[in-house]
């Protein structure tokens, strides 16, 4: 697992096979079709920090497709953000279509199929990470995919001009403030995820503003080593049966929910240059883990390395 800062890197295709292959290389294995072989021009500037990657393509007309043969041979699963800066675009995936005009954003999944088709010239932003980054249950995210979000209103006139502006500093990924800056991009996309969310959801399934307010008390008592799922049910005024029943429908559980979000605290601050004299123990003990043992063993099942070995690697 890749936990380094990246130096931000420029590659110019040579021609469309160049641009084809560096295109897989650069995400995830697709396939890659363009009327225009003969005079395919393409350029993708590339940087990031702690598996967030951040790509501007700018390119001739083309088409790509994330195939079922190809995600049978993937093992990771990541979301991508498309960000139009020039031309247009068009995404499908989960029976839903996006047309992108710039400043226009749009999600997608890499574990299942989908296209993307530039009809000419264009130039845009496309933001990589894992999936596990995001602090949203998958079942919500899913319904998002291939849904058009203007950067001209709402929340989206506050996060698309930082993510372009991130764009044009890639430099900025390698430097001190280069993990922050990663987690910050897709903090800020996950706030602008549940505005969406919250348009849609919000009067037409009474369950979703419950969980959105179970999910804001769980964040703010990460802290406390007895929150669990009583605390939590008694907070709400509902029972504990129904509790791991909203939790059971989205795909996890109240103590996996618990966990992984401690988890990916304790990740950001032992990666973070800011703490990097605070014990491993300090940390752990500050997101509600009281046994240093035991979260050592938790965080190495989750990302394949101890708390120590990830703090050295970055």
């Amino acid at each position: 697992m890749t936990v380094a800062l990246h130096p931000s890197t420029t590659l110019v295709a040579r021609d469309f096979t160049d641009f084809r292959t560096a295109v897989s290389q650069s995400f995830v294995p697709l396939h890659v079709t363009s009327p225009h072989h003969d005079h395919f021009r393409g350029r993708i500037r590339s940087g990031g920090a702690d598996d967030v990657q951040f790509s501007e393509i700018t390119a001739s007309a083309h088409n790509v497709e994330r195939t079922p043969e190809l995600i049978a041979r993937a093992d990771r699963r990541y979301y991508k953000l498309s960000l139009i800066l020039a031309g247009t675009g068009l995404l499908v995936q989960d029976d839903r279509q996006a047309v992108l005009q710039p400043g226009d954003v749009a999600l997608y999944d890499t574990h299942r199929p989908y296209s993307l088709v530039f009809e000419e010239d264009f130039r845009t932003l496309v933001v990589m990470f894992p999936q596990r980054l995001l602090d949203l249950p998958a079942e919500l995210v899913g319904q998002l995919t291939a849904v058009r979000m203007s950067g001209r209103e709402g929340v989206g006139n506050v996060v698309v001009p930082f993510l372009a502006q991130l764009g044009t500093n890639l430099d900025q990924l390698a430097g001190p403030a280069g993990v922050r800056l990663a987690h910050s991009a897709v903090d800020l996309l996950a706030t602008m995820f549940t505005a969406e969310l919250d348009l849609a959801r919000t009067t037409a399934d009474p369950h979703y503003e419950l969980m959105r307010r179970i999910r804001a008390y769980v964040d703010a008592n990460l802290s406390s080593p007895e929150l669990g799922p009583a605390q939590i049910a008694a907070e709400h005024y509902i029972s504990t049966r129904h509790l791991h029943g909203l939790f059971q429908e989205q795909g996890t559980t109240v103590s996996g929910w618990i966990r992984t979000r401690r988890l990916e605290h304790c990740r950001r601050e032992l990666l973070d240059p800011v703490h990097s004299t605070r014990p491993v123990a300090a940390i752990a003990a500050k997101w509600g883990f009281v046994d240093a043992a035991h979260f050592s063993r938790v965080f190495k099942a989750a990302y394949g390395r101890s708390p120590s070995e990830l703090r050295a690697a970055g």
